[in-house]
């Protein structure tokens, strides 16, 4: 693969000018337009100075005018920094720190908490002066290896690490996607809910760009007007993380809604409740389960359409070039059905951490990069996610999978959200806590004796924890184990054993 990013969206320029490429909101974008609008924008970080693989940052919330500079910045040959916006301003600076940028794009309403930070800062909404103008004639000359995109890590487990992505990865990962999802093709419409500043809505809106697709791309996400724009605009192509999924289903006008265009539905980021599968089975969506991480490019693996009916608890086999394996600590294969931490390879897999020559060593076995999550894969090579590998609960010796626990309690009706945490023990080490926010009044009787019944003794949490507010999560919209083990880390001191 030696092609760039720009070439892509010169291509399409020139094929499909018409074609929508960015829709937010009333607000409508085409490809003639967008590669001109970008070409501008390119022309003038480089004015500004900018230099091959300087690092620009955009702080701002979802809007068309965050797409026009993302890309803007690839196309000057800058690198890409999305900065996560519900950051506080220690966490902006500690990362700014790490990627020493030379320029800032901010916006919205926090975009005067970085003035301080010492580098130079450019209004995001300056952009859109550059949207209409005579026409301009750009071309980057870019080494398909340079960085396109440094994405900072969710840090659900530690302190976020810079994922490096350059052209030929993020190329080689839309690329495969056409291959293994036909429908991901030109001109077919998807819907981008994640927040651009993710790894998630980041791969996103490239890969669609790459393709030639209509990006459909939220201000916020709004389960209401999500579910409006995908019946009237007949959206084919949606992912995102399964409670995205459980509040479009929960809209009131979702039992009427004709959802039959629909041709690719995924969801990951956490297991999928199974009952969540069936709802949206039950509009003739298959739901299938997904497996990716950020360093793997993005999804690195979507279970088969035909299988998922039959064993959607599974989350696929890699695709044509992207393989998976489960490995034991040495990075040996484990047995079929025996648990292991999932390994991938594949042209989406990062380049490594900015800054961080040990992190990146310390994330591959050979060519293989470590996910630090826990599988299991039977004989026809589709795994099954287990669990977090920094998550799991060490009891007396043995593992426990809060993954488990959580799927157990989440069977019970009424139950919003579900955690598990260890906790300290003086006789196993550790203990599994639950942490729940429920819809209606429970009781942790009633949650402990529920595990009970389908669950071995040992894995029944000792400690469960009622939470009247919703659980934190994090951008991306996954629950964040990180700050509740921050803030129950001293409860098992003063909350009740039940049992």
């Amino acid at each position: 693969m030696t092609g760039t990013i720009d070439q892509t969206l010169r291509w399409w320029a020139d094929k499909i000018p018409g074609n929508r490429a960015i829709v937010v909101g009333p607000d409508v974008t085409t490809y003639g337009e967008f590669e001109q609008w970008t070409a501008r924008i390119a022309l003038d970080l480089r004015a500004r100075g900018l230099k091959p693989g300087d690092r620009v940052p955009i702080f701002a919330p979802n809007s068309m005018n965050w797409c026009a500079a993302a890309l803007g910045i690839i196309r000057a040959g800058g690198t890409l920094v999305p900065l996560n916006y519900r950051y506080t301003q220690t966490e902006a600076e500690s990362v700014a720190a790490d990627c020493q940028p030379v320029m800032l794009y901010v916006g919205g309403d926090k975009a005067d908490m970085l003035e301080g930070l010492g580098h130079r800062l450019l209004r995001l909404d300056e952009v859109a002066a550059l949207r209409r103008g005579d026409p301009v004639s750009f071309t980057g000359d870019h080494d398909p290896d340079a960085i396109t995109v440094i994405g900072y890590t969710s840090g659900s487990t530690a302190r976020p690490k810079g994922v490096m992505l350059s052209h030929r990865t993020m190329l080689g990962y839309a690329l495969e996607a056409v291959i293994n999802y036909p429908e991901h093709q030109m001109g077919a419409t998807a819907i981008n809910v994640a927040p651009l500043y993710t790894s998630a809505g980041t791969i996103q809106l490239v890969e669609f760009l790459n393709l030639g697709m209509t990006d459909f791309v939220e201000a916020d996400f709004n389960a209401e007007r999500a579910l409006h724009l995908l019946v009237e605009e007949k959206v084919q192509i949606f992912g995102g993380v399964p409670t995205f999924w459980e509040r479009i289903a929960a809209c009131p006008g979702f039992a009427e809604a004709d959802l039959s265009h629909i041709k690719w539905a995924a969801a990951g980021g956490a297991r999928v409740p199974l009952a969540l599968l069936e709802t949206w089975r039950k509009k003739g969506v298959i739901l299938r389960q997904l497996y990716g991480l950020t360093e793997a490019g993005g999804n690195s693996s979507v279970m088969p359409a035909a299988e998922a009916i039959d064993h959607p608890e599974q989350c696929g086999r890699g695709g044509i070039f992207t393989k998976h394996r489960i490995v034991d600590e040495k990075g040996e294969d484990v047995p079929v059905g025996t648990p292991g931490e999932i390994v991938v390879r594949g042209p989406g897999v990062m380049v490594g951490y900015w800054n961080n020559p040990e992190a990146t060593r310390e994330a591959f076995f050979g060519d293989w990069l470590r996910s630090g999550d826990i599988g299991i894969m039977d004989e026809k090579g589709n795994m099954q996610l287990v669990d977090r590998l920094k998550d799991i609960i060490i009891s007396g010796g043995l593992n426990i999978w809060p993954l488990d626990i959580e799927a157990v309690i989440n069977e019970i009706d009424g139950i919003e959200e579900v955690a598990v945490i260890g906790a300290p023990d003086e006789k196993f080490g550790e203990t599994p806590m639950a942490i729940v926010h429920a819809s209606r009044s429970i009781r942790a009787e009633e949650i402990v004796a529920h595990c009970n019944a389908r669950l071995a003794n040992y894995k029944v949490p000792r400690y469960v924890v009622l939470s009247e507010a919703p659980l934190p999560r994090l951008a991306t919209g996954k629950i964040s184990k990180r700050d509740l083990k921050l803030i129950y880390r001293d409860a098992h001191q003063t909350l009740e054993r039940v049992r």
